[in-house]
């Protein structure tokens, strides 16, 4: 399935919650290198019950809103 999230990068809190469709994931780790996106696939394949492995990104590697693949 195909997923659009809005990432929240460099947040005191870590959170996942839905927000009229998408789903929003806010991270502790900042916006550099990579950190925030792989936080967030982390999330994605907690929350999904599904290995690392199974989640990718598809688009966005370098915005707030993105596009991630969660293969069950």
């Amino acid at each position: 399935m195909l997923l659009t999230v809005r990432v929240k990068p460099g947040s005191k809190v870590p959170s996942l919650s839905g927000d009229g469709g998408d789903l929003v994931i806010a991270v502790r780790e900042p916006a550099r290198e990579g950190r925030a996106n792989e936080a967030v696939r982390k999330a994605l394949a907690a929350h999904f019950d599904v290995a690392l492995s199974r989640v990718q990104l598809v688009r966005g590697a370098s915005a707030r809103l993105k596009v991630f693949r969660v293969e069950g």
